[in-house]
């Protein structure tokens, strides 16, 4: 498969599916723009596509909570067709308001009843985070490899802080490799405030799911695909591509090596 095609899947309040779709075209994917109606009402199927790319913003305006009506459409209906997309092996990956929405409809950190057990809430500073951070990768998915010890990428989120339901569904995430990144300084060690915008549990800043095809993260891979687009040129001494780049590459790759 030469073009993976990618459904960046929309909503009321959704904003960063343009930066998004332009991300995974610039890693060589076809994407299309595609609202959630169309997929609920039958216009268009997810078995079209190889990819589903759920993307920032501020869906339905996060009444009740961040994410959580959209993340309740993919629950309540499209939960068959969700399942059958990721039983064929297929790729998902939420950012910001799209994480929010994986983790609320039961999609991260994974379990056939679509069941609830983490969340993102109120960040700790009660307040909108917007900055760059750094991130430590780790953990096993295929969105992730070959990422170097340590990233750069912007957050903006007033909902961002990683909560698990228990200290078992946390170490279970920690033991199977679902934590993907964790916010950390200057030099990868985990610390605190500002390091960590928004206070979340052990500092992680996204999971993914038990087969490491499905990511969700709350920092914007899809605003750092050019060097030219970091602030201060952290680590980068001649032009080349930005750290969130090789993210959507990755994607494009399992596709074109795996289905």
């Amino acid at each position: 498969m030469l073009r993976p095609k990618v459904c960046v899947l929309r909503s009321a309040g959704t904003n960063c599916d343009k930066e998004t779709s332009a991300a995974f075209k610039l890693a060589g994917a076809l994407p299309e723009l595609v609202h959630i109606n169309s997929l609920v009402g039958g216009a268009r199927s997810l078995n079209d596509f190889q990819i589903l790319a759920l993307p920032g913003g501020f869906s339905y305006g996060d009444d009740i909570a961040s994410g959580k009506i959209f993340a309740n459409e993919l629950r309540f209906k499209l939960a068959g067709p969700l399942s059958e997309f990721i039983h064929d092996g297929k790729l998902i990956i939420g950012i910001c308001n799209g994480f929010q929405i994986l983790v609320k409809s039961g999609l991260l950190p994974g379990s056939p009843e679509l069941k609830q057990d983490t969340s993102l809430i109120i960040n700790d500073s009660g307040k909108f985070e917007d900055r760059w951070v750094f991130l430590k990768p780790g953990g096993k998915c295929a969105w992730t490899r070959g990422l170097k010890n340590m990233i750069y990428l912007p957050v903006a989120h007033g909902e961002g802080k990683f909560l698990a339901q228990d200290k078992d569904i946390l170490k279970k995430l920690k033991t199977n490799g679902q934590v993907v990144f964790q916010y950390c300084d200057s030099r990868g060690k985990l610390s605190g405030y500002p390091d960590n915008p928004n206070g979340s549990t052990e500092n992680i800043a996204g999971i993914c799911d038990s087969t490491g095809r499905i990511l969700g993260l709350m920092p914007h891979p899809e605003r750092h695909l050019f060097s030219t687009q970091h602030p201060r040129n952290w680590d980068l001494r001649s032009k080349k591509e930005g750290n969130g780049l090789q993210i959507f590459k990755n994607g494009v790759k399992y596709v074109r090596d795996n289905l």
